[in-house]
């Protein structure tokens, strides 16, 4: 094997390796291990595509501004390409599909991953610069950062949609702000180009660690209480003696508003949610211990017959049921989460 090849497999190995290997220790992490094989692959590849769609459109952007590449890679590149990265993030968010805080830097970091990967192979194929530093710098210090802005944007969106989910802008526009900024500090070589890829090798982690650590207490206190409060509501109304009860007090009221048979697929409504909602927390504790449970072909019937009831009901009578449906980003996520098995 003569030198070039070496050198070649040298540079590929610090250019790529970091990244995915920092992927994977993401993975490792997360205790409850939300996010599957199948769906962390997808994100990767995701942000491949991405990264392919904007090396075309950079190229074109170029020419048309006439800027220098100095400049394009410190002012407008953070912006299209944190941009690029984000939208798949906000997507995943916005449709109840990431429910905690780990799985949101989980997705945030493997599409900036598969950015990162598509990015340093076309730098390797197009740069003839035979210096390892210089690939050092890139697979620990450009790879991870993309990875670590996209996830940075996924944990705030993520966070904020717990109290502004009815306003999509107000969730997106802080992370995005900040990835953009950390992408083009890093860009400004303000410092070393090696003391930025140590710092980012030494703090993202800490970082991660701190995360995961608050969104699995909170994940916690959420199923702890959640479970609780799902599980009486449901022994009440399997009981038969709701109608002393703040629910049949309540649902008593509404039948001055609904007709007696919404009124009663309403309570069919609320006895099938809590059902899945309590099926849902006991998957995710069994998760946390490491336990997989194996697919039980009722729960489709069972959302089936959910969705058949939620159009019965109407989203007049859905609404009625705020008071004891637990319709946050968390709850409708479980549902989602359980419903995909």
């Amino acid at each position: 094997m003569n030198a070039e090849i070496i050198h070649n497999l040298l540079h590929a190995a610090f250019g790529l390796v970091p990244v995915l290997l920092f992927m994977a220790g993401l993975v490792f992490l997360d205790s409850f291990k939300l996010v599957t094989l199948r769906a962390t692959t997808g994100a990767i590849a995701v942000g491949c595509a991405v990264a392919l769609v904007l090396l075309v459109i950079h190229t074109y952007l170029i020419d048309i501004l006439s800027v220098s590449n100095v400049f394009f890679s410190r002012y407008i590149a953070p912006v299209t390409e944190e941009i690029g990265k984000a939208l798949f993030v906000i997507y995943l968010i916005k449709s109840r599909k990431v429910g905690f805080m780990v799985d949101a830097a989980i997705f945030g970091f493997a599409v900036g991953t598969g950015f990162a990967l598509v990015e340093n192979i076309y730098y390797l194929w197009t740069l003839t610069e035979s210096n390892p530093l210089i690939w050092i710098i890139r697979g620990f210090g450009t790879a991870v950062m993309h990875g670590g802005t996209t996830s940075t944007l996924a944990v705030v969106t993520r966070t904020l949609s717990e109290r502004y989910s009815s306003n999509i802008l107000i969730c997106i526009a802080p992370g995005l702000i900040i990835a953009i900024i950390i992408h083009s500090l890093f860009n400004h070589f303000i410092i070393s180009p090696l003391y930025m890829t140590i710092m980012i090798v030494g703090v993202l982690p800490l970082l991660f660690i701190i995360v995961f650590h608050k969104s699995e207490e909170s994940t916690r206190k959420w199923l702890g209480f959640g479970l609780d409060r799902d599980v009486e509501l449901l022994r009440m109304i399997i009981a038969g003696n709701i109608s002393e009860t703040r629910i049949g007090r309540y649902l008593k009221a509404l039948q001055e508003k609904f007709p007696g048979m919404i009124v009663a697929d309403m309570l069919n409504y609320l006895r099938i949610y809590l059902e899945l909602s309590v099926r849902a927390k006991g998957i995710l504790i069994m998760h946390e211990s490491g336990y997989r449970v194996p697919v039980d072909p009722e729960i489709r019937e069972r959302f089936r017959e959910l969705q058949f009831l939620e159009k019965s009901i109407g989203k007049t009578g859905k609404r009625a049921l705020h008071p004891f449906l637990n319709l946050g980003n968390r709850d409708l996520w479980q549902l989602h989460m359980i419903n995909k098995k």
